[in-house]
């Protein structure tokens, strides 16, 4: 008996371990967590239905099927999946622990697609073949440099895309047939980081190029596809500085598509004829930019999405009369990524909203028919219930007016709320009105407010609005930060005592700048990959960045410049934080180095404030991984929990 007694000891023993082991979350193996308490199970399950959704994004047309590629997330990553019919089945394709970055079939079959990988999200993108018989996957490039923008000729016997193997640094032109991975050879050497593929002429005679010299500035170019020869097509201009984005060959070959903001503030739809160079302006009567475009195989209809406020509007022009066809059944939401099939009848898109994840939809433009190809999960959670965001403005200290979205948490919250504001990443990036993912959980469940401001220097209000932080005028967009803290304290439902800043990339920038700056009004703050001193960043970001990111931030060789940067970096100025920090980073980030957030954690460790430091030993410039990603969630609830909601 007394020996029974000792084994159901030993049993209620080992059961009692097995529950604490569980009580709390195994931090993954290639997460380094400093500062960050322990979290516990209960937290995870209180959470767990706002990680569970999903996005699609449609990646390419079958050549000659009614069926698509498409990216989502069934595991830990986004991988491919092929989708037979509207609200068919998604039948996954690659199964890799990266995420796979896109995939593209030829526009006449092949019995293949191309797909684009990295590793670790170090963003050094390799091109695969991928065989629909077999399942087989051939590698295409180097496999160890940066290739990018793939474009398949108009034959669909090559493709032409830029590498940066020869240097390092500067983006080449290569071409290679994916049938024969030997026939990979460089057709055009360049210099710069800006250089992208963009179409191919009717007759795979030429190759449309671009050269992005800043968010501001860029340069169209034609390539000749055997010898190499360029010439330039869109001559820098002395009165203004013009940007082009995106450019594709008319049917006949006379004509180029592109959008431009030359002579204009916003992106027009640009039709340019290769005799004369002389732009005719398609899209003058809409006073917004134009984000995406993409011309039907026959050449007859335009698909385009206008950015209006950061909603996505579609619009399909008859090229002939130049006039819009009527759209009355698509869906109100974040409209982008639209390509034409093959059989120039079916457009494709992505739509999302507040209230809806991404998901891919088709118009048949000769019916007006919507079909839904996919039908994103969200965790068993009814989206319906989630807010519809607000359209708001406020003044800047210069008289500038700036805007941005209000997500405001439901009725049931009394009083007035704690605000989250999230700065978006570019900087010439742009917050607009889509779903939120994991952050509905801060909104339903914790009752907290979320501003996502535009200030200066984003995009979708003029080219001279996102010129507007440029150089020497970088603090001027923190100043916009602290009048919307202004703005904040006269709204009698928001708490401008409780205020958390966050961001990613460039918003990481922000972050720490607004925490700097602005210590002693706010709680708290979350620093997502961001630079801390943009001396060291430019110094240390990959080597096929640096010369756009100089345009942006000013050049640091300059010793005017380097004075004025190092005078207002928030690593130089890290002893007025006081207020608790968490920084997050990807050890293998090409973009921001992690040594940025390093530094900025040792520093202000040095003034006694709380600082929680999360580093990703397998992510780069953001987590991509799930496991990665619901870690970082979890951490950043309990952040707020400890900091802005006691």
């Amino acid at each position: 008996m007394k020996r029974l007694r000792c084994v159901f000891a030993l049993i209620l023993l080992s059961a009692t371990l097995c529950f604490a082991q569980k009580a709390e979350v195994t931090p993954h193996e290639n997460l380094v967590v400093e500062g960050v308490p322990k979290i516990p199970q209960s937290l995870v399950e209180a959470v767990d239905r706002y990680t569970d959704f999903r996005n699609a994004y449609l990646d390419s047309w079958d050549p000659t099927a009614r069926e698509m590629l498409i990216s989502t997330r069934f595991a830990d990553t986004n991988q491919i999946h092929r989708v037979t019919m509207p609200g068919g089945a998604r039948t996954q394709l690659t199964f890799y622990t990266d995420a796979v970055a896109g995939a593209s079939y030829p526009p006449k079959p092949q019995g293949f697609f191309l797909f684009s990988k990295d590793i670790g999200g170090g963003e050094f993108f390799q091109l695969y073949r991928y065989d629909t018989a077999s399942g087989d996957v051939t590698l295409l490039t180097d496999g160890k440099s940066r290739n990018t923008s793939p474009k398949w000729s108009s034959a669909g016997d090559k493709v032409a895309y830029g590498s940066t193997r020869r240097t390092g640094n500067d983006v080449d032109i290569y071409i290679v047939s994916p049938s024969d991975p030997k026939s990979d050879h460089m057709l055009l050497q360049l210099q710069g980081g800006g250089w992208r593929v963009l179409d191919w002429s009717p007759d795979d005679h030429k190759i449309l190029l671009v050269d992005q010299v800043s968010a501001n500035q860029s340069f169209l170019w034609l390539a000749d596809a055997t010898t190499g020869e360029k010439s330039l097509l869109t001559p820098q201009s002395r009165m203004e500085t013009v940007s082009y984005d995106g450019g594709q060959f008319s049917a006949d070959g006379k004509r180029i598509y592109t959008t431009s903001d030359r002579d204009s503030e916003f992106h027009r739809l640009t039709s340019i004829d290769l005799a004369s160079k002389q732009p005719t302006y398609l899209t003058t009567q809409i006073p917004w930019d134009v984000d995406d475009f993409d011309l039907s195989t026959d050449g007859a209809n335009l698909a385009f999405v206008t950015n209006e406020d950061g909603f996505g509007i579609l619009h399909v022009l008859d090229t002939k009369t130049g006039k819009e066809k009527p759209l009355p059944g698509v869906p109100k939401g974040i409209i982008s990524d639209v390509r034409w099939h093959q059989n120039s009848r079916d457009l494709g898109f992505d739509v999302s909203s507040a209230r809806a994840t991404s998901d891919v939809y088709s118009l048949d433009i000769q019916t007006g028919e919507v079909s839904r190809w996919t039908y994103s999960e969200t965790g068993g959670i009814n989206a319906s219930r989630f807010p519809e965001p607000e359209l708001i403005h406020w003044k800047a200290e210069d008289g500038k007016t700036i805007s941005g979205f209000l997500y405001q948490p439901p009725a049931k919250f009394s009083g007035k709320r704690p605000v989250i504001i999230n700065i978006h990443g570019g900087p010439e990036g742009q917050s607009r009105p889509g779903f939120l993912g994991r952050s509905n959980y801060y909104l339903d469940e914790l009752g907290v407010a979320i501003i996502y401001p535009n200030v200066r220097g984003s995009t979708g209000y003029g080219k001279s609005f996102l010129a507007a932080d440029n150089g020497f005028q970088r603090e001027a967009s923190y100043h916009d930060i602290g009048s919307l803290l202004d703005w904040i304290q006269t709204q009698p439902g928001l708490d401008s005592s409780k205020v958390l800043v966050t961001g990613g990339s460039y918003g990481g920038f922000m972050t720490l700048a607004v925490a700097t700056t602005y210590n002693d009004r706010i709680c708290c703050s979350v620093d997502v990959v961001g630079p801390s001193n943009l001396v060291t960043f430019l110094e240390h970001t990959s080597g096929y960045r640096q010369d756009l990111r100089r345009v942006e931030y000013g050049d640091e060789r300059d010793p005017k410049m380097r004075e004025f940067l190092e005078r207002i970096a928030p690593m130089n100025k890290a002893k007025n934080i006081t207020k608790p920090l968490f920084v997050i980073a990807g050890k293998n980030d090409p973009r921001v180095p992690a040594s940025e957030s390093q530094q900025m954690v040792t520093k202000v460790q040095e003034n006694g404030a709380p600082v929680w430091w999360l580093l990703a030993n397998d992510e780069g410039h953001g987590f991509r991984k799930k496991v990665n990603q619901d870690f970082q969630f979890y951490a950043t609830v309990m952040f707020m929990k400890e900091f802005l909601l006691k």
